[in-house]
């Protein structure tokens, strides 16, 4: 079955279920290895998941930003780090349908990869400018040599690069003040993927650095300029906080489930019954609750306003991620406070999600951005 030839949100959904249990059972090798869920990115391209953001005039679904995150939510149960590796792809082809910033033939040229198998993600981050979010000028440069591009650098993060197709770089237009996007496919010479990624979280995201070393590209794939100043408010970005949400419900089913069996021989039946344990399972259902409406009452913002009313959601979408990403936080740690030193054993998924949803404290934007918009839009709004 292909998520292509389902008409409703629903029976997508009920066909992610099952995909997120397959990739439930992969996850623990591929953390404990350090290695890559090529089986699981393999799935999600030979079921058609990876063309459902294109728009419907290329062939894709052009689905709504609300169920996008909530598929990117029921993959992140099954495995955290394939749910944010494919949620970059995904999320990407929704946001450049939506803002529509690239002229018709390369967009509809990447399209096209897409339904064709392509996967693309982008390449900002650098060693020396960190996050992109905070401002810093790309050292990877581009200049016009003879009606086509060279581009010299290095990205770091650049998240699931065992399989990209194409890239999207940042880069300096050297001589000006200029910044530019460029499209560039991993085929081109010159390109390379150089293996670092050496993390305790997100093990599986293949999230290494991509070296250009005289890479020259067509003209016409400088594909958007990058104006300094206000970012534009991004809804896409919610297939972030949707991920640590899809973790924290996998620690929550796990530690019930545990609950439920668990029976020391100090007291009698299970400690599903204890008023301790089931203080804690209170405590995560709530926070699950604050989460999901926090999270799925933006994303039905975004999806029911006008480009104009989307531009003043920055801060909504900002609190989201940041309540959601704490909150996910919050319900792992209260899991494996039910669970108690078992949850410590490197067999146990508890761990493995401890360290997951810790890595959305690095993912744009960042919470002391976020409070500071915040404050700001206070300010401005008092």
């Amino acid at each position: 079955m292909k998520f292509t030839d389902l008409e409703t949100t629903t029976e997508r959904l009920e066909l992610m279920k099952t995909l997120a249990n397959r990739f439930q059972s992969r996850a623990h090798k591929v953390d404990a290895e350090g290695g890559f869920p090529f089986d699981n990115i393999q799935d999600l391209k030979d079921t058609g998941y990876t063309t459902l953001t294109v728009p419907k005039k290329y062939g894709g679904k052009g689905i709504s930003l609300s169920e996008m995150i909530k598929l990117q939510e029921l993959i992140a149960e099954g495995d955290g780090s394939t749910a944010l590796a494919i949620g970059w792809h995904m999320g990407i082809i929704y946001n450049l349908n939506e803002k529509n910033s690239w002229k018709e033939p390369i967009f509809k040229f990447l399209c096209e990869q897409v339904m064709a198998g392509s996967l693309i993600n982008s390449a900002a981050t650098e060693p020396k400018t960190g996050s992109p979010t905070r401002g810093g000028r790309p050292e990877t440069t581009a200049e016009q040599k003879g009606g086509r591009w060279l581009l010299n650098g290095r990205k770091t993060f650049t998240t699931m690069s065992p399989v990209l197709d194409y890239f999207i770089v940042s880069a300096s237009l050297k001589g000006t003040e200029e910044i530019a996007n460029f499209l560039i496919p991993r085929s081109t010479e010159g390109l390379t993927i150089e293996e670092t990624w050496d993390v305790i979280a997100m093990r599986g995201t293949g999230s290494h650095d991509l070296v250009l070393e005289d890479v020259i590209i067509p003209e016409e794939h400088i594909v958007e300029p990058i104006k300094p100043g206000k970012k534009r408010a991004m809804g896409w970005l919610l297939h972030i906080p949707a991920c640590y949400l899809g973790i924290a419900k996998a620690a929550k089913r796990y530690s019930i489930n545990f609950a439920k069996e668990y029976s020391p021989n100090s007291i009698q039946g299970t400690i599903i019954d204890l008023p301790n344990v089931q203080q804690k399972i209170g405590e995560m259902e709530l926070k699950i609750m604050q989460a999901e409406f926090f999270l799925y009452g933006a994303a039905k913002q975004w999806d029911e306003s006008t480009e104009e009313e989307r531009e003043k959601l920055a801060p909504v979408l900002g609190a989201a991620k940041l309540t959601v990403t704490n909150s996910a936080i919050s319900i792992v740690d209260l899991a494996m406070r039910i669970v108690g030193a078992k949850s410590l054993t490197s067999q146990n998924p508890l761990q493995r999600y401890y360290r997951d949803v810790r890595a959305g404290l690095h993912n744009p934007p960042m919470d002391d951005m976020t409070i500071q918009l915040l404050a700001k839009h206070s300010i401005t709004n008092n």
